[in-house]
């Protein structure tokens, strides 16, 4: 279609300047959202490497005292003592809101126990197998809150990619893209008015002449 067809309405200008107003609001509210995420990623990162650290030395630590234990009860008693066990760890998975994002929050019941709750005999067993015990158990409750921080990483990067790609989008297409339809617009209405301009001046120059031939 040839540009002198195209013929926009001065409503659909202030249309579009509403458009482009309400975008560049989305884009500054989206930018605050996405470094706010960024910021609390990099919090939980912080967090996440302080209990892979802490996890990594519970590990070293809980194999130590399992195999201190093993050398001294032997690995009839260790698997004795693990066959006992009657109390399973109960989690229960629930959620939170981080600026947000649903994250899932852990909760967990029954990891640490006392000697008597733990099923193996006390008397049938040392010091060195209820030592291996609890940190097992020490272990056991890093990796279920290892296990939420690291999720909670992971939605948060998620959101912080959406974030971006909504940034992006407005920013280096949907704000040009109506930018250049308005300043179309508003340069096709300035021709138009030159034209009606011009028209009602040749109009004009007509009606004079005939009156001046009559």
């Amino acid at each position: 279609m040839a540009i002198e067809n195209i013929k926009p309405t001065r409503s659909e200008l202030l249309e579009i300047n509403k458009k482009i107003k309400l975008s560049q609001s989305g884009h500054k509210l989206l930018k605050m959202k996405r470094d706010g995420l960024i910021m609390e990623f990099f919090n939980i990162l912080n967090k996440a490497k302080d209990i892979r650290k802490q996890l990594i030395s519970e590990y070293k630590d809980a194999e130590r005292k399992a195999a201190i234990a093993r050398a001294v009860e032997g690995e009839v008693a260790i698997k004795s003592a693990a066959f006992a066990a009657v109390a399973i760890p109960k989690l229960r998975l629930q959620s939170k809101n981080v600026m947000g994002v649903v994250v899932p929050r852990i909760e967990s019941e029954s990891v640490r126990k006392k000697i008597s709750e733990r099923g193996y005999g006390i008397i049938g067993t040392s010091v060195r197998i209820d030592e291996a015990t609890k940190a097992y158990e020490n272990l056991v409750e890093h990796i279920i809150i290892a296990a939420e921080v690291e999720t909670t990483m992971k939605k948060l990067l998620d959101e912080i990619e959406k974030t971006k790609r909504r940034v992006n989008a407005l920013e280096f297409k949907v704000i040009p893209d109506l930018n250049a339809a308005a300043t179309f617009i508003r340069l096709r209405l300035e021709e138009m008015e030159r034209e009606n301009i011009f028209r009602l001046k040749k109009i004009k120059g007509k009606s004079k002449k005939k009156k001046e031939e009559s």
